[in-house]
């Protein structure tokens, strides 16, 4: 508990309009999102949609899971490997394949996420550092530290957020 409030005392006090992610909640909320969000690898439109989850948890940026039917499933490969969200359950991986170019485990997915978060059944998540572009709303969003984590920072979304140097202990 000691480690959390210190992380959290040096919280930015949002203005109108901004989010902290010290308010968003642990387990994390589902969110329906209308913005749009986009993401662009190779030249091509990997994914666009006006129908995402949120998925908001205390001193992370928000991930947004995208359902399957806006995103581009014949440029994304399956790759070998799992990993375990004490929340969410068993997340595979997926790389983005465009021509000869290659985002090797830039995609994550939950094909049978625990109860509770049943509605990101099968929606797609991208590491936006592996994108060539994300965007929510036409802003291009800048990327949660480390290689671990995969929110996006948009300019209403205030931390400090979880994943650079020192944070891990958070």
């Amino acid at each position: 508990m000691e480690r959390r409030s210190k992380a959290a005392a040096g919280r930015i006090r949002p203005k109108t309009g901004q989010e902290s992610v010290w308010d968003y909640p642990r387990p994390p909320r589902l969110e329906a999102s209308t913005r749009r969000i986009r993401v662009e690898f190779g030249g091509k439109i990997i994914a666009d949609t006006r129908r995402a989850v949120r998925v908001l948890e205390t001193s992370h940026p928000p991930v947004y899971y995208i359902p399957p039917e806006d995103v581009r499933m014949d440029y994304l490969q399956t790759e070998a490997g799992s990993s375990f969200c004490e929340w969410k359950g068993q997340a595979l991986y997926f790389s983005v394949v465009v021509g000869g170019t290659k985002a090797q485990r830039a995609v994550w997915t939950y094909p049978n996420p625990v109860p509770a978060y049943a509605r990101i059944k099968d929606h797609i998540a991208f590491y936006a550092e592996k994108m060539d572009m994300c965007t929510v709303d036409g802003e291009l969003v800048r990327p949660q530290e480390g290689s671990f984590y995969g929110g996006w920072i948009t300019k209403d979304i205030i931390g400090p957020f979880k994943g650079g140097p020192g944070s891990w202990s958070w």
